[in-house]
């Protein structure tokens, strides 16, 4: 029951403050800090998170416009541009990553059975990259283009629950494939890859690791056919094969067989060609698992659009990983609170409520009583099921 507390501070009681000081304590985050610990940090940059600011001046002016109330939603004192920048630049990034993995276990569990739409009853992931674009002159150490900067952030999704269960953020030059040499996926899981990812020595790790792959194949592929199966072409699966690779390379590094499956999609007028170290399954169903990587292109396309990190608050490889990191909590927080409050909304429409409502003192469930639907302004077609659910 809501007994006169802001909002901001109702969202901070999802989290588990035990969890979060153990991970300052691992890294040792509040060792001689007077001012600003790394609790009054992380509610700084969640703060603007929630409430799109994008620069330490817009935090500082609007935190102090609620001077007030700051002292109620946990923070102690008022909170300096200078001593947040310092905070975001010598406290170890580590501590906000390992506590949204934290939240993100808590996110899995909530939404762990969501239908999926395939016939198989076994956890799929889809792994992908996406490039996060920094101006080169204020982050020297990002070079990736002649004129560019960025960073690059891996990640492996679960697709049941449109949750990252592995993020790893990089220099923008480090291939896609170095995340394969990272990853752990548990025997009988599904990992989906577009060609990016075609490397036959770790693919054979993984088959030797006792997980399945679903993969696009490369044009240029070298195979030796062993033998076909029967297509009902009307799926739009046009050939379902076991193969053996003959390249002079790829045969030594993958020497098993693969099953080749073309597929035809002709709602988009474009052939597909996976190949995957499962024999059991139906070539549809494979056809249909890859499809499910798109969801993965969504995840990175949300967060881009709706969480701050495209501005960022400081310019050292330290800060920019804290402020991923956190975003990437605030996310995984949202999540779990929809679930917990049963609140129907996306999160998109959420975090827009939230960003407006943070230092009133009402319910958090209250605050979408007359929320409309039918007028409100959310394109669900392009957003996840996790949004939407």
């Amino acid at each position: 029951m809501n007994q006169g507390r802001t909002v901001f501070a109702q969202i901070m009681d999802f989290v588990s403050h035990n969890e979060f000081y153990r991970c300052v304590e691992r890294y040792g985050g509040n060792r001689k800090v007077r001012r600003l610990s790394c609790w009054g940090q992380y509610l700084a940059m969640a703060f603007a998170q929630l409430t799109y600011r994008e620069s330490l001046r817009d935090i500082e002016v609007c935190l102090s416009a609620q001077g007030k109330k700051l002292y109620h939603s946990g923070l102690r004192s008022t909170v300096r541009r200078s001593t947040l920048a310092d905070a975001n630049e010598n406290r170890d990034w580590r501590i906000f990553a390992d506590f949204a993995r934290s939240l993100i276990a808590v996110a899995r569990s909530l939404y762990a059975g969501s239908d999926l739409g395939v016939d198989l009853d076994a956890i799929i992931y889809a792994l992908d990259s996406t490039t996060i674009d920094l101006c080169l002159s204020l982050f020297p150490w990002a070079r990736f283009r002649r004129a560019k900067g960025a960073v690059k952030l891996h990640t492996m999704l679960e697709i049941s629950t449109s949750m990252p269960v592995f993020i790893d953020i990089t220099h923008g030059k480090v291939h896609d494939l170095n995340a394969l040499d990272i990853i752990t996926p548990e025997p009988g899981s599904y990992l989906i890859m577009d060609k990016a990812y075609v490397d036959f020595n770790r693919l054979y790790k993984l088959h030797l690791a006792l997980a399945f792959f679903v993969i696009r194949a490369k044009q240029n592929l070298q195979f030796s056919r062993r033998c076909s199966r029967s297509v009902d072409k009307s799926t739009g699966v046009r050939s379902d094969q076991t193969i053996v690779l003959t390249g002079p390379k790829s045969k030594r590094l993958y020497p098993g067989p693969l099953r080749r499956i073309s597929y035809y999609a002709e709602d988009i007028d474009r052939r597909f060609v996976f190949l995957t170290n499962n024999f059991t399954v139906s070539a549809l169903t494979i056809a249909e698992l890859y499809h499910k990587r798109w969801q993965i292109e969504l995840f990175f396309k949300w967060i881009k659009q709706h969480l701050r990190i495209k501005r960022f608050l400081g310019t050292s490889p330290n800060s920019v990983k804290t402020q991923i990191w956190i975003a990437i909590s605030v996310y995984a927080l949202i999540a779990i609170i929809k679930r917990r409050l049963g609140i129907e909304h996306s999160i998109y429409k959420i975090l827009q409520i939230l960003s407006l409502t943070l230092f009133e003192k009402r319910p958090i469930l209250r605050l979408f009583d007359d929320i409309d639907d039918k007028t409100a302004i959310d394109d669900s077609r392009k957003q996840l099921h996790l949004f939407d659910i």
